[in-house]
């Protein structure tokens, strides 16, 4: 998972990265709400960490302006100095789904962000998985669409399942590259490209299909349900 934590204090984001990437995570560092805000607009992450108390803004300010603009689904979570009742309210009232007081205790905090994980992401233990018309069989890499079993690569699998799995979910690059090959793999950008064109061909997820996989010119890519197609589309020639 990619989390982005927001705060001010040096020494807390730091020991909140170690933390996080001890769990299996990657981490995004913003001191400032401005540049954390920014990144929210063109990058893709999987929960929200925010301080109270930034030099640009609240963190009840950032839960607010996440919840309008991209929607109900991120997690977030405040951690802040202040545990009186009505500031808790307030940070929960502004779109925040937990609130954790300073000075953070590692293990509460390992348990918070471990448990709102497991609410916004239920991790399927299902060896084969249905999307509309598409089924993809964890155990034999395969996609079945209509009358075709189509045998994927294992990244080509995992970037599949990844969409399926997020749909009208806009992810950008950065988010696919690290969820695919890694947070530390050097990968090109035209391998990422390539990928998603092999999977638009090989399933046919373009206009016309029930699903297709749309690019988002400078952020990403999306995958939308567009119909209720439930047989591969055939490709045929056009009259002279």
């Amino acid at each position: 998972m990619r989390i982005a934590v927001l705060d001010d204090d040096r020494l807390l984001l730091e020991m909140m990265e170690r933390v996080i990437q001890e769990m299996g995570n990657t981490c995004q560092l913003y001191e400032t709400g401005q540049a954390c805000l920014q990144d929210l607009r063109r990058e893709t992450f999987d929960m929200l960490i925010v301080d109270w108390e930034l030099p640009d803004t609240s963190g009840p300010e950032v839960a607010t302006w996440t919840r309008q603009e991209l929607g109900p689904d991120l997690p977030i979570l405040i951690v802040t100095l202040r545990s009186e009742e009505t500031d808790i309210v307030h940070g929960l009232h502004s779109g925040a789904d937990d609130f954790m007081s300073k000075p953070l205790r590692v293990a509460e905090f390992k348990a918070r962000v471990a448990a709102l994980l497991r609410r916004a992401y239920p991790a399927s233990t299902e060896e084969v998985q249905q999307f509309g018309p598409y089924r993809l069989d964890r155990t034999t890499l395969t996609v079945h669409f209509g009358e075709e079993a189509i045998a994927l690569t294992h990244r080509e699998f995992s970037l599949a399942l990844l969409l399926f799995q997020n749909p009208g979910r806009l992810m950008s690059r950065d988010y696919l590259r690290e969820a695919i090959w890694g947070q530390n793999a050097e990968v090109l950008s035209r391998t990422l490209d390539t990928h998603i064109s092999r999977l638009r061909q090989q399933l046919q997820l373009r206009p016309g299909a029930q699903y297709a996989i749309t690019a988002v010119y400078g952020l990403g890519y999306r995958l939308d349900a567009l119909g209720s197609t439930t047989a591969p589309v055939q490709d045929t020639e056009l009259p002279a």
